[in-house]
């Protein structure tokens, strides 16, 4: 952050010689505290990202006003009623038109991913509600696919700022340990989107600008949201059995991704061994 300003000419003339304290003071960047740092985003980035913003927007309208009786199929759940009360209200409605529905579920589904909309944990149970396990994995697991990548290339555009500005920490820590991992990068990005040890929407924005290639960035994302998805998808079968979120990723389920997780980095392990005997 810019110091502060001094006031009338770096002197308070009602203080006096106590002025010159106070301004040493003030002078002084507020490294920790985020809300005083400078908005992030020059002025191109933030018409660049407006304008993204808008298109995927207008999208959307086209798929709701083309779509029959388009005022059930796009709404955003924010809770576990609201996914009880759409399932109740679209469960016809996607029988009837499945290919509306998919196409209107898709679109805010990648809208939400790409612009880190939270909500998207609502969106995977209602899948379950609707389609069932085996049908539901499938349509939560490519189109959270889709939403990462497109968070991916709109992190090529605006992501380094900012990434920088929301997880400074973070972003050191994933860069540091992706670069001791270059050799085995496909195993250490399955074991991350696997286990919950880091945040998908911070892997989403990061992985560019640390130089995770997007075709193992693509493949890490498509089969490590397998078992995640199964979980909250297998649970919108349940819904009435299901209290808060939270009962999702109890300590058992936790235990299960990271034992998952860890199968997906034994070979990099292995070879490390291997390498220094």
């Amino acid at each position: 952050m810019a110091a502060a300003r001094p006031i009338a000419g770096g002197r308070d003339l009602e203080s006096g010689g106590e002025a010159d304290e106070e301004s040493s003071v003030t002078k002084k960047p507020l490294k920790d505290d985020p809300t005083a740092r400078r908005f992030p985003l020059t002025r191109s980035e933030m018409a660049a990202a407006t304008g993204i913003f808008l298109v995927f927007l207008a999208g959307i309208c086209c798929i709701y006003y083309g779509a029959p009786q388009s005022g059930k199929i796009l709404k955003l759940p924010r809770s576990l009623s609201d996914v009880r009360n759409l399932k109740e209200n679209l469960a016809v409605y996607a029988r009837d038109y499945k290919i509306n529905f998919i196409l209107g579920y898709c679109s805010i589904y990648i809208f939400m991913q790409t612009f880190m909309i939270p909500g998207t944990i609502f969106m995977s149970l209602l899948a379950g509600a609707l389609f069932g396990v085996v049908r539901g994995v499938i349509l939560v697991v490519l189109t959270a696919t889709a939403g990462a990548s497109s968070c991916y290339f709109l992190s090529k555009i605006i992501g380094r700022p900012v990434v920088s500005y929301l997880w400074p920490e973070k972003l050191k820590y994933f860069q540091a340990e992706i670069g001791k991992r270059k050799e085995k990068l496909v195993n250490y990005m399955l074991f991350l989107r696997i286990t919950p040890s880091l945040p998908n929407t911070f892997i989403n924005m990061a992985s560019p600008i640390v130089d995770i290639p997007f075709h193992i960035f693509f493949m890490a994302t498509l089969v490590g949201l397998i078992p995640a998805s199964y979980i909250t998808v297998r649970a919108g079968l349940a819904l009435g059995d299901l209290k808060s979120v939270r009962d999702l990723y109890d300590l058992k389920t936790l235990v299960i991704l990271f034992l998952i997780g860890s199968v997906a980095v034994f070979p990099a392990i292995m070879k490390r061994k291997r390498t220094y005997e």
